[in-house]
């Protein structure tokens, strides 16, 4: 999703409905909760939820976009407090996704949990995860490149170090895999790029 798309209006019913299908979703799997529960836990009719987003799935995809659009602002926020200097932001996105993970109720990731329930590339919801996923890869590119590194595959590396440590904090394996995948990028970073880095 662009950062730039405009936000839906919604009436506050839609809101309600909005944010208890999205606290649903993740706590307890997309699938597993039917639209009956989310209506009912948000003191709607079903056709109101219907009325309001047409279909689940409708749903599914706006529940992504928000967990978008509040991880960016947080990261967001970080990148500009780093400023310009690659190692400084490359760093920022690590810390910010790892206090992400500590606020965000202890079940991982939920594009990659979303993915595990669409994994049909073509179904809307798995372009919403690989799309955000893309922004992602798209954001390292740009640091990377700012670093003065021409290897697009050290961007490719650095969002698998990304996603690795996203998953084992999810899991509870390792003492402090953010800590450990951020200092694992800025070496690939630092060892690949034409100039002294900090």
């Amino acid at each position: 999703m662009s950062s730039q798309q405009v936000v839906p209006e919604l009436t506050p019913g839609a809101r309600r409905i909005l944010e208890t299908a999205s606290r649903l979703f993740y706590e307890r799997g997309i699938h597993a909760v039917g639209v009956d529960t989310i209506a009912e836990e948000a003191g709607v009719t079903k056709r109101t939820l219907y009325d309001r987003f047409g279909s689940k799935d409708v749903l599914v995809e706006q529940y992504l976009h928000g967990r978008d659009r509040r991880w960016r602002a947080v990261r967001d926020e970080a990148l500009d407090a780093a400023g310009p200097d690659p190692i400084g932001r490359l760093r920022a996105v690590f810390d910010a996704s790892a206090g992400w993970s500590d606020s965000d109720g202890g079940r991982g990731c939920g594009f990659t949990n979303a993915h595990a329930e669409f994994s049909d590339p073509s179904h809307a919801v798995a372009k919403v995860v690989a799309a955000q996923k893309q922004e992602l890869l798209d954001l390292f590119r740009g640091i990377v490149a700012d670093a003065g590194v021409t290897d697009d595959g050290l961007a490719e590396a650095v969002l698998a170090l990304h996603e690795g440590a996203l998953v084992a904090h999810g899991v509870g394996v390792g003492s402090d895999p953010w800590g450990s995948a951020r200092e694992a990028a800025v070496r690939l970073m630092a060892a690949a790029s034409p100039g002294p880095v900090a």
